[in-house]
């Protein structure tokens, strides 16, 4: 096969063409986080030829990530590989004529409007509330339109935010719910199929505006795959949003977040050695008498009796077996900390 006639299906595509093919080139895309709305959308951008991909992520390919998060397989957990280093193995695989930069990364305040430079559209996969928030600040601050998504049980939600033209994310949800407010995929549970649905229909909205042949769909598009219920509910622009009609940037110019707090529903995210990153051979090496110690360059993973540990080269430690900030704290002080004198 020629090099250009890779994107043909495309290019012979009324909606898109081969001017709208090039824009898709010549695109950069940026996916916040690469789990199971992410490894779809991922694919989706891949295969159809967008010029960067950054995918961002915190986490490691895991087992029971499997069911749902179709870029991975049973060999990446194995590794203990970081979803985005996984992601970018399998996007170079699927597509070599496009670039794949992979940042294991949490997403907060401090980095997102660097990891957004140079980007012309952001993807949501994120796991919390929290960071969409951020998101839709940074996007709205920064005109970059970015394209929200949710997935929970069997239902989930899409919606395109194009700042400047058009409703944002605080227009839908004022405000971020208080913590429990909201069900989550732990708790209730996830069909699979549902965020690689949801996943495919925020790259066909990236697709739409990218491409240039379309503003993308307005208002809210919700879903119910079980019961097949499809409806989408116009939205707009509320003139007293703080964010897009207000710009007011709560979320992204609040002040730092305390260095360790609960992630999901077992487990505490923290940075006990502060701005310094820690060399993973000498730790492992220190641990290997205390416990079960595997990893790679990425990061480590340290069986602490009911409790493991994972330690990743930017100085995150993830503690799992808890959700108690000191109690993570106390172990990351009892095995993490170097010895003195």
């Amino acid at each position: 096969m020629q090099s250009n006639d890779r994107y043909i299906r495309h290019e012979i595509l009324e909606e898109i063409g081969p001017a709208g093919q090039r824009r898709i080139s010549a695109a950069s895309v940026l996916l916040v986080g690469c789990g199971a709305l992410g490894s779809s959308q991922a694919q989706m951008l891949a295969r159809a030829g967008v010029g960067r991909l950054r995918v961002v992520d915190r986490d490691l390919v895991e087992v029971t990530n499997l069911q749902r998060q179709i870029l991975f397989d049973e060999e990446d957990a194995a590794a203990l590989l970081p979803k985005a280093v996984a992601a970018q193995r399998k996007l170079s695989r699927i597509n070599s004529e496009i670039e794949i930069d992979a940042r294991v990364a949490d997403v907060n305040a401090g980095n997102l409007e660097s990891l957004l430079a140079g980007c012309d559209l952001v993807l949501d996969a994120c796991d919390n509330l929290e960071t969409r928030y951020l998101v839709n600040d940074a996007c709205v601050k920064a005109g970059v339109p970015w394209v929200y998504g949710g997935v929970v049980g069997t239902s989930g939600m899409v919606m395109a935010v194009r700042p400047g033209d058009g409703p944002c994310l605080r227009c839908l949800f004022p405000e971020l719910p208080p913590p429990g407010a909201v069900v989550s995929c732990e708790v209730v549970g996830v069909l699979n199929a549902a965020p690689v649905v949801i996943g495919a229909l925020q790259a066909v909205e990236a697709l739409k505006l990218i491409a240039g042949g379309a503003r993308g769909s307005n208002g809210v598009l919700t879903l119910d795959l079980w019961r097949h219920s499809f409806q989408k509910v116009a939205l707009a622009r509320d003139e007293r949003c703080p964010c897009c009609s207000q710009r007011r940037f709560e979320f992204l110019e609040a002040p730092r977040p305390e260095l360790a707090r609960t992630i999901g529903c077992d487990a505490v995210q923290l940075f006990p050695c502060g701005e310094d990153r820690p060399s993973l051979p000498a730790l492992a090496e220190r641990l290997a008498g205390q416990g079960r110690v595997t990893g790679n360059e990425h990061l480590l993973r340290f069986a602490a009796g009911q409790h493991t540990l994972l330690v990743f080269a930017d100085g995150r430690v993830v503690v799992k077996g808890t959700d108690e900030v000191e109690v993570a704290r106390q172990l990351c002080s009892r095995f993490l900390t170097a010895p003195h004198g």
